[in-house]
């Protein structure tokens, strides 16, 4: 045997190319191997981007004595959760059920049909050789046991995977959520819950909707105040723009340093729709800093967005957590000079102390400096730097992430009227459509323009769905309207559950020990709500009620934990907001300036039920356009209200009249 990750294309598995240990990707050949050996299955799932993943491969399968008792008693398996989420859920939830906790790297022992016996995380060398003995021991000596052990635990996988009862949401249950969230929220940090904290990304776009529909004061205060907290301290990134993927402490000073797309897609449309919501200039500028860190460090030469940042760099031979990032102050007095140093360590709390390790501080901004002296500043520290070493970058092209990045960018172009935006989200919709479909089927990822063989998840169908949507609301173009109607109605085919809800991976998907299916929002759209979300937006846009009905069902299969847990069904409770403050259909006929000042009005608006389309009268494939003519020459608007709408209006002042009162008092 020998290690054959060589002809991978995920940029993690080539990490470990070069290992001693015999690996191979997830595969029936692998299970095929186990079983001709008659040894275990060692499933290690990481990411790219995982610092602890990059400890335990330099510990332990760097090492020859570790690869040794792998490669003698197991087959080696490395699997990339970002390119097969699937068998990451289905052993995640293995590892959290056994251990109470999950996290990457994750260790699995499986029987050769692939069920788990024995699971953990992160594993020191020594720990992670005695772990190896034990179970090559039990697998010997007691393999009775370790069999009914590894059925035990495959049947409640699959009874996690039983829908439940659906529970819809009403008005009183979204309250209700934003109530429970405040009896969370760290008032005086932002956030919500202690150390370590997550950018709630998705309740900050429930809590704006929330706020949106109902006026709802103490929902737009914990939005905007989380967003300054984070913005404000060592998580986003200073002088760069984009944020890190969590901070370890409450007050967002140090983070985990890896920077994901996911993250800042969601994150560059919460502070888009906090800016349009109160006008805040701060809210604005990390928009538009956070959309150009997506354009310069993650877009790919083929249109697409990479997947991600590292969070080391690598420093004599070894990689180094934030090493780009932090800064002593005498280092700002080298390269600004002993004045604008000891002024720039100020403004960016970096302390003699330091905030980090080794005396080094991350870089906070906690008020705004003057912006001639702060520009001349920045730029200066970005290209100094420059010069360090730089984090890899792992350029895996994600469907669903990507999709979230559509979304954000066509946003960002449409609100900022920033034309570069919305040309790179147009570039990635046709990056995906052209190279991510193979024969009407969604792949999950690409690298340099390749497409791999994983088959794309409900996430990647929903996410990518919405981006077009968004996309067509942002350039009028039909033919976004109809791939993402293509892509829900395979979702619809393919991913449904039978009880409102939808799995993770399609119906003729590859068999693994169970299907696997968690409408939990976390990091990112669960695939049930993000299709939910989806659904909607096609119905309002299109008339569809079988697609609105969907989406109502869909929401419902996720009643009981958004109840229960809103903190993580962020994006089932917006989803539930655009349900009850719509279908508010917009529809602007026509062109030139006049048309441009009622889209430019209409995209002020907030109700989060809205939706726009904007064109010619007529236009073919938009059905809001159809039987929509201009009013007397000029250009109109059509405001319609769950599919009834009033008279057309030609000025900004009737469009903003008619806008106000569609929003609930």
């Amino acid at each position: 045997m020998a290690n054959h990750l060589a002809g991978a294309t995920s940029p993690y598995l080539l990490q470990h190319a070069d290992n001693p240990v015999h690996w191979q990707e997830w595969g029936e050949d692998a299970f095929a191997e186990a079983r001709r050996r008659d040894v275990p299955v060692l499933l290690s799932v990481g990411y790219a981007a995982c610092h602890w993943c990059h400890v335990m491969a330099h510990e332990s399968f760097e090492d020859q004595q570790v690869a040794a008792a792998m490669n003698e008693g197991f087959v080696p398996v490395k699997v990339d959760r970002e390119e097969r989420p699937d068998v990451d859920a289905v052993y995640m939830a293995a590892t959290t059920a056994m251990t109470g906790q999950g996290g990457w790297p994750m260790t699995c022992f499986l029987t050769p049909d692939g069920e788990p016996f024995f699971c953990g995380t992160y594993y020191p060398k020594p720990h992670f050789l005695q772990v190896l003995a034990a179970v090559r021991d039990a697998w010997r000596d007691r393999r009775t046991e370790v069999l009914r052990s590894s059925a035990s635990i495959t049947g409640a996988l699959a009874r996690m995977s039983v829908s439940g009862p659906a529970d819809a949401l009403d008005t009183d249950a979204l309250a209700d959520a934003v109530a429970t969230l405040g009896r969370e929220f760290d008032p005086v940090n932002g956030g919500f819950g202690t150390a370590p904290k997550f950018p709630p990304s998705m309740v900050l776009e429930f809590l704006l909707r929330h706020h949106a529909r109902t006026g709802d004061a103490d929902a737009l205060r914990m939005a905007e105040e989380t967003c300054t907290a984070m913005a404000r301290g060592g998580m986003y990134d200073q002088l760069a723009g984009g944020f890190a993927r969590y901070s370890v402490d409450a007050e967002w000073v140090v983070p985990h340093f890896e920077k994901m797309l996911y993250d800042n897609a969601q994150l560059l449309r919460a502070y888009l729709h906090l800016h349009r919501a109160t006008g805040s200039d701060l809210a604005e500028r990390v928009a538009r800093e956070t959309a150009d860190f997506l354009l310069a460090d993650l877009g790919t030469p083929e249109g697409g967005f990479a997947s991600a940042l590292d969070a080391d760099a690598e420093v004599d031979g070894r990689g180094v957590e934030g090493h780009t990032y932090v800064w002593t102050p005498d280092q700002l007095a080298d390269i600004l000079g002993p004045d604008d140093g000891a002024r720039a360590a100020e403004v960016l709390s970096v302390t003699p102390a330091g905030t980090f390790e080794h005396g080094a501080s991350t870089l906070q901004r906690r008020a705004d400096p003057d912006p001639r002296w702060w520009s001349d500043v920045r730029a200066r520290l970005l290209a100094a730097r420059a010069e360090r070493p730089q984090p890899a970058r792992d350029d895996k092209v994600v469907t669903a992430w990507n999709g979230l990045a559509i979304s954000a960018l066509a946003e960002a172009g449409a609100l900022l009227e920033e034309p570069r935006y919305l040309d790179a989200a147009v570039a990635c919709a046709d990056l995906l459509l052209s190279t991510h479909l193979v024969d009407g089927r969604l792949r999950r990822a690409s690298r340099g323009g390749v497409v791999g063989s994983a088959a794309g998840v409900a996430a990647d169908h929903g996410d990518l769905a919405d981006g077009l949507l968004t996309l067509h609301q942002a350039t009028g173009d039909a033919r976004w309207l109809e791939a993402a109607g293509r892509l829900l109605d395979v979702a619809l085919e393919r991913f449904g559950d039978g009880a409102g809800g939808f799995f993770d991976v399609a119906d003729d998907a590859e068999r693994l020990v169970t299907r696997p299916k968690d409408p939990t929002d976390n990091v990112e759209p669960s695939g049930q709500s993000a299709l939910a979300g989806a659904l909607l937006t096609y119905a309002a846009l299109t008339g569809s009620a079988r697609h609105r009905e969907a989406a109502e069902a869909a929401v419902a299969a996720a009643g009981r934990l958004a109840r229960q847990a809103p903190r993580f069904a962020g994006w089932t409770l917006a989803t539930a907001e655009a349900l009850f403050a719509g279908p508010l259909q917009v529809a602007v006929v026509g062109s030139g300036d006049s048309a441009a000042d009622l889209v430019r009005t209409v995209r002020r608006a907030t109700s989060p039920g809205l939706v726009l389309t904007a064109g010619e009268p007529d236009a073919p494939g938009i059905p809001l356009l159809a039987h929509r003519p201009l009013v007397e020459g000029h250009a109109a608007a059509y405001v319609c209200r769950g599919f009834v709408c009033d008279r057309p209006v030609t000025t900004t002042g009737q469009l903003e009249q008619a806008l106000r009162a569609t929003v609930a008092p």
